[in-house]
């Protein structure tokens, strides 16, 4: 019977009998030769794909007499109805619809980025010398992508370097001084990058503390919040004009599923007093929690803000055994009881590599992903009004902080 679907190893597969064509807007469509028919969607996945892109050297697409596509190859001299790049099309980005899963949980981010070719990209990751940060940008750079690891100690960057080198020559990486509990220190290595480079196509804001004592950064504020978010902030505005010249850049926010956990729930909760408390308000895992909330918000508004710009949040695991721990003996051992159960550090890399470099993402923005599948956030973190009142108040945070720095440099002039 015309119609029935034979068993394939791929679901990409036709059928007998269908063929793929491509309208001159890019547009894949369907022929059936057994009923003389067509349609938009692939008959085994019904989904819908796009072509984009130049022809290869040497083609060229022509429209016959009755109206068919067809593209000539001048080079072997033959004519065919079947566009070139059809091997490389993308599946139709319907943004109601949930993006097709390709990898989850047990996934890799060397996986992820199988036969990837990024040799035009450039990438700055932050807190890229040990853990997840680590993983992330060497299989970055592994995969041919200029990454520049953005860390407090340059030292322990260097070795991180030098360990990515040795798996593979030619690997372009290079460090870059970034204190983030200092905004004058996030200032200079703005500067200091952009003496290297003209435009930055992935932003990868991994770096965080978790469950420190109670200590203010030099600029005054509350590290958890400084660190994990409000420099982090700062770094992506100073970074606007590089990230819009290049193209199709994308920015990865790491947050994690302890934002769900966050008490903040409304605007009398958006206050400096509450997120860069004093000594008698502080609680690390709750400062964890808020901190991992403004990340999320932080994505949500920067989307709406920077609409060519593919902006996403994600988790990268449960307790994961990286660095992250190092500031408390209770969260060292909850870690070492939880290794066994978690991610690696490859496979925790997964999702913001797949948020990075994913070509079904292409156009999409503002997204929470976790285990490389987009799910939804917490309610609070898609509450405008919050992330509007987050975004004014670290504006005004680093305002008072910026400002006080240049009267004082007046007063020394």
């Amino acid at each position: 019977m015309v119609g029935v679907l034979n068993e394939s190893d791929s679901e990409d597969e036709l059928p007998p009998g269908w063929e793929e064509r491509t309208t001159l807007d890019g547009n894949v469509y369907y022929v059936n030769h057994y009923i003389k028919g067509t349609q938009w969607t692939h008959p085994r996945t019904g989904r819908k794909k796009i072509v984009d892109g130049d022809l290869p050297s040497g083609w060229e697409r022509c429209v016959s007499d009755d109206g068919k596509v067809l593209f000539v190859d001048h080079t072997n001299r033959t004519t065919t109805y079947t566009d070139p790049r059809l091997a490389f099309a993308t599946e139709y980005r319907d943004m109601s619809q949930p993006v097709r899963q390709r990898f989850d949980g047990s996934s890799t981010a060397l996986a992820v980025l199988y036969g990837r070719d990024l040799r035009d990209k450039v990438a700055l990751v932050t807190g890229a010398n040990t853990g997840i940060g680590y993983e992330t940008a060497r299989s970055l750079a592994l995969h041919g992508c200029s990454v520049v690891l953005a860390c407090r100690d340059i030292e322990k960057t260097e070795e991180a370097i030098r360990r990515i080198k040795c798996e593979k020559e030619g690997v372009n990486c290079r460090a870059l001084k970034l204190d983030l509990s200092s905004l004058h220190s996030v200032q200079e290595a703005v500067e200091e990058f952009k003496k290297s480079f003209k435009s930055l196509d992935i932003l990868i804001l991994n770096a965080g503390v978790l469950g420190i004592p109670y200590q203010l950064t030099n600029d005054g504020y509350e590290t958890t919040f400084q660190v994990n978010h409000l420099s982090q902030f700062y770094l992506t505005l100073l970074l606007e004009h590089s990230i819009q010249k290049a193209a199709n850049p994308r920015i990865v926010i790491v947050s994690s599923e302890s934002h769900r956990f966050s008490t903040i729930r409304n605007l009398e909760d958006i206050q400096q007093s509450r997120l860069s408390p004093p000594a008698n308000k502080y609680w690390a895992m709750g400062a964890y929690n808020d901190s991992k909330l403004c990340n999320v918000m932080f994505a949500q508004e920067l989307a709406h803000r920077w609409p060519t710009v593919s902006v996403f949040s994600c988790h990268p695991g449960n307790l994961v055994s990286s660095s992250l721990s190092r500031y408390w003996w209770l969260f060292k051992v909850l870690f070492i009881l939880g290794r066994p159960f978690t991610k690696s550090l490859q496979q925790a890399a997964s999702t913001s590599i797949f948020c990075a470099t994913a070509l079904e993402l292409d156009g999409v923005t503002g997204g929470y992903f976790n285990n490389c599948y987009r799910c939804s956030p917490s309610s609070a973190s898609l509450n405008r009004s919050l992330s509007l009142r987050l975004w004014d108040l670290s504006q005004e945070m680093i305002i008072n902080v910026t400002d006080m720095a240049w009267n004082q440099d007046c007063v020394k002039d």
